[in-house]
Parts: structure tokens; sequence; C-alpha cells
């Protein structure tokens, strides 16, 4: 640390720094330097709390500035010590407040919220604090003949008098009030239900950005995070808002018009609001974390150099741009500093005098004042190159005119143009609801240069934007979505992709716009992660969620996995195999996290019954783990214990009326559609004695009627049974049952014999959909499921939940024959994709047979379809040779 020559700089070229070292001379000897803060407090209960504080402030300014300009403090460590100090004086205020009024009384229910600066630890050297005043009415101390709301009112006028008042020692701290909820009309002390409701419902986009940097700074620190936490979905939103984003941007061009005079670098360049400046490089990090933050929480640091720092991290912004604009924010600040540690004046603005600028310069150890302009300079031109990316487009405006439009179109490879031309003039018509406000026409005009690019670069475009009408068609609000898809070029691109190959996602899409938004994160595009992991994402993080909230959470959570697994095949990032093992455990993490909640919620009602519990059996592709878009999930319900048992809630019923009402419950809770999206169809004729038996039967009961009762079909169904809900000991008790009735513990039946005829009669009431019907087809998978479990139960071995672990066992025994494995993922990869790509499996489109071969590992669309043949082939023979009982290996 180079003291001396700190000292020496701040004596000449700084008269307020120069005056402390008179002033506190003595407060440089020994020590200071670990614990600034600690070294400039005052211990003395007599000396009012005013002189106090103004004394330990101006100590904390000289030591502060010393330890700056010696090197010993990074520009971090300089704003953190005055940001603590800021703290510490904000609460001693309050404090000092409420003891004068109320003497004795605890200091509660009052609390300062930093915002700006301080709420990030950020403080510059002469800053404003900017905090929000907030008091809950039930907790405050108030006297005799007073309200809260007075109360409330005189504190924190008291505390703020006590931290700006000017005297012969200076002052603590400027205090900025005007960042709280209509400062116009609103008092300086809010009720905090009332903030809370402000900003549920009335907030304005800057006020988002504003809170990223909130913070519960003094006071009733409790009362402060009860609130932060009431109002993060304000600010961090899962379905983003760009016209927000757009706001933002639109703050900074303001900030650039009204302060015109400090824009161009030079003398007088303002550091803070000056293109390049300060205030870019917050914004650019800002803008960023208001897009991203609210599906990805690690994005949500304060600071400045934080955030630029994670974004860059998590891949949102380039590291090269983060590292440019660090290293200008950081420069920026330094300077800034040295300009208010000349004479305390809250500036940030570079001198207009050669010699005032000369003077700073000196003070920052440079030479003069040019030599401090050409340290800014290249860094003032790095951060503006880096903002002004922010939302830049060279595309050039979609032309008005129908005949330039229409030569546009055909430019574009729309055919035919013409028609495609009379589409767009609809939408700009304001034909539909979704755009007939002028908000959402002028967002439309935003989003369609880029939008056409990405609709052009599909196999057929005109198909594209065809399927893309139909959803504006039938879309209650289309401005956030082409704010995002202005925003997000490379999103518009897989949209094209989706209209184009997808029906079935593009009418969820119509459903649901907001799907859309969930393929922002890079993440979206990649395998979802294990159940346990999907179950904890579907819990709200909000402690004390109401059942509502909980399966409305759940179910925008599945939505948005199960809209993105169909968009991974659709843009080739994942096998759909890989796909539809992702869609049965995001099936199977629902059935966790709602299952749970609705138990949770009858049993607040009705108890517990004792030593019982419910147990979820998956059954057909879901026990399987292999699943489609579209794919029912079929369950059964079974209950543990005594079937003559007792709840042992407010309204207690006997086990088995307990079971049943709680399993209506969950089945309406996995697939009542709500205003987040429909979930799944919930099947559950596979229970025993099927649609005449009761919704849940007891574990004994189940046991029983597999051993007795149950037919060949059930037996085959059981081949792929799985437990998916219960704890370890009952899920462990039914695979028990299951592997002893599938071992052999059941009726002597002609399995063969009822599986034929059972199978003949599916193919009569139910045949194949169309040519692409890879299910129910003859040498479908079907077909290929009946052979494996016949084979399974009559040789009695080959138990595997999942049919190609089943396959594979099988035909290593030599029951069945080579290659059904690769049969069966071959023909589970079409019925995947098929899907999505032609739901009612039919050809589809010329443009979208290369997709459909990619997705199958095939080459083209006639060696698809000769695979496809081939597999059907190899099934048909190996079921003709089971069904007539032969040796099918």
């Amino acid at each position: 640390m180079d003291l001396n020559s700190a000292i020496l700089r701040a004596r000449e070229h700084s008269p307020f720094l120069a005056r402390l070292l008179e002033l506190e001379a003595p407060l440089l000897d020994g020590e200071w330097a670990d614990d600034p803060l600690a070294h400039a407090r005052i211990d003395d209960p007599d000396m009012a709390v005013a002189r106090r504080l103004r004394i330990e402030r101006r100590r904390v300014a000289l030591l502060v500035a010393l330890g700056d300009l010696s090197g010993a403090y990074d520009l971090r460590r300089v704003t953190g010590l005055l940001s603590a100090f800021a703290d510490h004086a904000l609460d001693v205020a309050i404090r000092a407040a409420i003891e004068e009024r109320t003497p004795g009384a605890p200091p509660q229910g009052f609390v300062a919220i930093a915002l700006g600066k301080q709420g990030s630890r950020e403080l510059n050297y002469s800053s404003d604090v900017d905090p929000i005043f907030l008091f809950d009415r039930a907790t405050l101390p108030h006297r005799e003949r007073e309200t809260p709301d007075e109360a409330a009112i005189k504190i924190a006028r008291r505390a703020t008098e006590l931290l700006q008042t000017r005297d012969g020692d200076g002052y603590v701290l400027r205090v900025d009030l005007r960042l709280r909820p209509a400062p116009e009309a609103s008092p300086i002390a809010l009720p905090v239900g009332a903030a809370i409701s402000y900003y549920e419902s009335q907030a304005l986009p800057w006020e988002r950005a504003a809170f990223i940097r909130a913070r519960a700074a003094a006071g009733d620190l409790a009362l402060g995070r009860r609130f932060l936490v009431a109002i993060r979905p304000f600010v961090w939103r899962r379905a983003l808002d760009y016209g927000a984003v757009a706001e933002i941007r639109q703050i900074s061009g303001r900030i650039r018009d009204h302060y015109a005079q400090g824009q161009a670098f030079g003398p007088g360049y303002d550091l803070k609001r000056g293109r390049g400046g300060i205030r870019e490089a917050e914004f650019f990090a800002q803008v960023h974390q208001l897009i991203h933050g609210g599906r990805d929480r690690s994005l949500r640091a304060p600071a400045t150099l934080d955030a630029l720092a994670v974004l860059a991290r998590a891949g949102w912004i380039d590291p090269e741009q983060a590292a440019t604009l660090a290293e200008g924010y950081t420069l920026f600040r330094t300077i800034e500093h040295r300009l208010q540690m000349v004479d305390d004046r809250q500036t940030h603005s570079l001198p207009t005098s050669p010699e005032a600028l000369d003077n700073v310069a000196r003070l920052h150890g440079l030479a003069d004042g040019a030599a401090l302009l050409d340290l800014l300079r290249p860094q003032v031109e790095g951060v503006a190159a880096v903002y002004d990316t922010l939302g830049a487009t060279d595309r050039p405006a979609v032309p008005a005119d129908p005949q330039l439009l229409e030569a546009r179109l055909g430019e574009l490879g729309f055919d035919p143009a013409d028609q495609a031309a009379r589409r767009i003039a609809d939408w700009r018509s304001g034909r539909y609801p979704a755009l007939r406000s002028p908000a959402a026409r002028t967002a439309l005009e935003a989003a369609l240069p880029e939008m056409l690019s990405s609709l052009a670069s599909a196999s057929d475009p005109y198909q594209a934007l065809i399927r893309l009408d139909g959803m504006l068609g039938r879309l209650p609000s289309a401005i956030n979505l082409f704010r995002l898809l202005e925003a997000q070029p490379a999103l518009a691109k897989l949209l094209s992709a989706i209209l184009c190959h997808a029906p079935t996602l593009a009418e969820a899409l119509a459903r649901r716009a907001t799907l859309l938004d969930g393929l922002i994160d890079a993440s979206a595009l990649e395998p979802v992660g294990e159940v346990t992991e999907l179950a904890a994402e579907m819990v709200p993080r909000e402690a004390g969620a109401s059942y509502e909230a909980v399966l409305d959470h759940a179910r925008a959570i599945v939505g948005e996995k199960r809209f993105a697994l169909g968009a991974q095949i659709i843009a080739g990032t994942s096998d759909p195999m890989t796909v539809a093992a992702g869609y049965a455990r995001v099936a199977e993490a629902a059935i966790e996290t709602l299952v749970a909640a609705t138990v949770a919620e009858f049993a607040a009602q009705h108890g517990r019954v004792p030593d019982s519990e419910l147990v979820i059996v998956a059954l057909g592709r879901l026990g399987g783990g292999l699943l489609t878009h579209a794919s029912d999930l079929d369950v059964v319900y079974l209950f543990t214990g005594d079937y003559r048992a007792e709840s042992d809630g407010p309204k207690p019923l006997g086990a088995v009326l307990y079971y049943n009402r709680l399993a209506q419950r969950v089945t309406a809770a996995l697939s009542v559609p709500t205003a987040s999206g429909p979930l799944y169809e919930i099947d559950t004729r596979l229970r025993p004695s099927g649609a005449q038996g009761p919704l849940v039967v007891s574990l004994e009961g189940f046991a029983r009627y597999q051993r007795e009762s149950a037919w060949t079909w059930e037996h085959m169904a059981l081949t792929r049974a799985r437990p998916v809900f219960g704890s370890a000991g009952a899920r462990e008790q039914v695979a028990g049952i299951i592997r002893a009735v599938l071992e052999g513990d059941r009726p002597e039946r002609d399995i063969v014999a009822e599986a034929r005829e059972m199978r003949a009669e599916m193919a009569r009431h139910k045949p194949a959909g169309g040519p692409l019907d890879v299910k129910l087809a003859p040498g479908g998978l079907v077909d290929l499921e009946f052979a494996v479990h016949v084979v399974q139960l009559v040789h009695r071995t080959g138990f595997h939940a999942d049919l190609p672990g089943a396959t594979a066992a099988l035909e290593a025994a030599g029951l069945l024959p080579d290659g059904l494995v690769e049969a069966h993922a071959l023909l589970t990869r079409a019925l995947v994709t098929f899907r999505l790509v032609a739901p009612d499996a039919q050809l589809p489109p010329p443009a979208s047979r290369a997709l459909v071969a990619r997705a199958l590992g095939q080459a083209d669309w006639d060696s698809t379809v000769a695979s496809l043949d081939a597999a059907r082939q190899r099934v048909a023979a190996a079921w003709a040779a089971v069904s007539n009982g032969k040796d099918a290996g």
C-alpha cells in the first residue's frame, strides 16, 4: 500500500480530503486498513446520535479514500465499505427515531428497503441513498392517540433528518425517497401490504429493473425480507414481457437525450449517463437479467460486476462483451470516485476546464487531463459498442405496398406469394382480435422482418406462414409473442420449423403462446433431468403456496417440458427414444408432485388412515418408461393396510371410501385442464374387474384378484407394471406381488389362444388409423408387445417393465428371433415422431419427410419407408409364430 503517495495526492488535489487529514490525523495511527469501519466507529453513549454519525462518516470517507488512492482497496472493497456504513447509519437513525418517540419500545415494524447502488452494495463515494420506508401496522411502536400510519411518517422524517441535515460536522447521507411507489402522491412511509398491492398491480417496467438490486438494509430486516419474497414474482417473471425490456432501453435513450451535453466524449463527459458510460453497462446486465432471471435464479446477482460474470458464465452474453463492460465499468466508477473526492460533491461529469481536469487526473496518479481522456476513451467506445447491440437489427422494414410486399415474399420463397401477402395484409388490418390494438400492430411490424426471414428458412415457407396465421387467429393477444420473436432470432427460426413440421406443437402454441418462452433457455433443447430433479422444479419455491398454486405451477412446468421435448425432435437435438424416456420422467415427476400435494390437502380434512398409504402402479407405456406427446397414463390405484380401518381426521372415512375419494381427486389433479393448460388423460381401466370394479382396491384384494381371477390380457398388462408413487416399502410390496404372479402364482390359462383372440378383436374394433400407424397396423408395436408378453407369460421369464429390456432378454434366451430390439427402437422412434409431425397417421407433407428421416436415423424418405416395412415384416413374422404356438426364436 503506497499510503504516503496517497496522502500527498489527497493534500494537493482534494480540498475535502486535505481538511479531513487535518481533523482526523490521529486516526491514521495504528492498523486501520483491514477494518476501517471499526476503526472509525465512536463508542460514546453520551454523544448525540446525529453528531456521532457525522464524525463516523467523515472518518470513513477519509480511510476509504486513502485505501482507494493507495491501491489497497479495489472497487468492490471501496463500494462495499461505503454501502456497509450507509446500512449502519440508516439503521442507527431508524432505531434512534423510534426510541425518541417511544422509549424502550422494540425497534420493529419499520424497515428501509435499499434500492439502487446501496441495494447492490455499490455505493459511490458521495452518493445518495434511495430507500423505500415500509411499516407494519400490527407491530410498529406508536404513541397513544396516534395511528401507526402517523407514527411511521414521523419516524421516517426523523430518520431522514438525522442523516442529511448539515452542521459544522458535515452530514451523514443524502436521502432520496423518490423511488417509492407514486412519490408525487404517496406518504414517505408506506404500509407493507399497500406496497405489495402496488407492485403486484400497478408498477412500471423500470421498477422491475430497480428491484433487481433491492435489499432489506436497515430496521426490521425480517419484515423487509418478507416483503421482498412477496413481490419476487413481480420482478422475476417466468413468462417474459419483452415490452418491459424495450422500456428499459427507452429509459436509456431518454437519459441520453436529457443529458445531451454530457454525451460527447471529452471534457464535460458524463461518466454515469453518457453514451458508453456507467448506466449503459448497468442496463445491459439488467436487461439480460430480466429476460433470463425468471427461470435461472443464479442470474439474480444485484451487483453489476457479479451480474456480468454470471451472465457470461451461463452463456447469455458473450464473455468478451462481459469483459469489455466490466473493465469499463470498473474504470468509470473509479474515476467517478476521484471526481467526488475533490470537494465531496455528487458529480459524475468530467470537468470542462483544463485546470480542473488536470487536477482530477493527478489525484488519480496521472500526468494531466489528456492522459485521463486517453485512459477513458477506448473503454467508453467499447461499452457503447456493446450496449448498441441490444435489440440491434439491420433488416429492412417489410413493405406495406401490396405489390412490393408480394415481390419481397416471392424473393424469400413464399409460394404462392400473392396469398402470403394477403395473409400479412389481414394481420396488419387487425382482422384477428390478437392484432386489433395499436400496440399489437406495432409489435408485429417490429417482428416482421426477422419473422419472415425465419419462415423463409423453413422447407415450406408458405405452409409455415399458414400455420402461424391459424395460431394468431386463436390467440387472445399477440403482443408478447412478437416482442419475443423480435428479440430472439434463433427462437424465431425454431418456431418456423415447428409451424412447418409439427401441427401438434403448433396447436399447443395456439392455446398457450407462453410455451415458447421455455425455449429461451439453451437447456430446453437438452434431455430433461431425473424424476427427483423434475419433481423439485414442479414445487413452487414460495413457502406456504396454496394447493391450487401448486397444481397450477406443476401444470405450467409439465406443459413447458413436454413442449420442449417435442421441439427437441423438430430441432434435431435429441433422439426420439431419449425424448420418449423424457416424456415418461416428466409424467412420473408430475405424479410425484401432484399426488403428494393432493394427499396432503385431502388429509387436512379427513386425516390419514393409520398404517396405510396410497400406491400408484403405472402400466403400459408409462410403466415401460417410454411415452409419446399424446400418451394417456395407464395407472392402477392401490392402498396398503387394513381395509376395515378408518381415517383419523376431523371428518373420518372408512379406508375403502377414503381411498376411492382420494383417487378421484388425484385423477382430477392429473387431468382437469386449468388456465395453465391440460395435463394427461388418466386411464384406470386396467384395474381389477376393469370399469366395473372400484377405483381403488386394497393391496390384499389386488393380490387375490391377480392370483385367482385375472384374465390373460390383465397378466399381459402386468408385465409392464411399475409402482411410481408410494413409500419404498409399499412399492416393494407391490413389486413382490407382481413378481409372484408373473412367475406362476396365477390361474392356468391357454395364454396363446386367448392372446390371439384378443388381438383379432382389437384389430376388428380398433384398426390402423392410416398408413403411418406404426402402433396398430399389422407388424406394428401392438403386435410386438403381444409377442413379447405372450412369450414372457408362457415361459415365465424375461420380465422387465421396459419392453426393449424384455425383448433383449427373450432374444438372448432364444425365445424370440434376433432383430426385434432394433425393430422396436425404429417403430418407437417413428411413433414418437409421427405423433408430432403426422398425428393423423397420414403421409406427412414432402417438406417434413426429411425431418422424419433424420429423426429415425435414415438417409432419406425412401430409406425410411423401406426400413419401417422391413421392421414390420420382422415383427409380423414373430407374432405369427407366437400366436400359432410355434417357437418364435
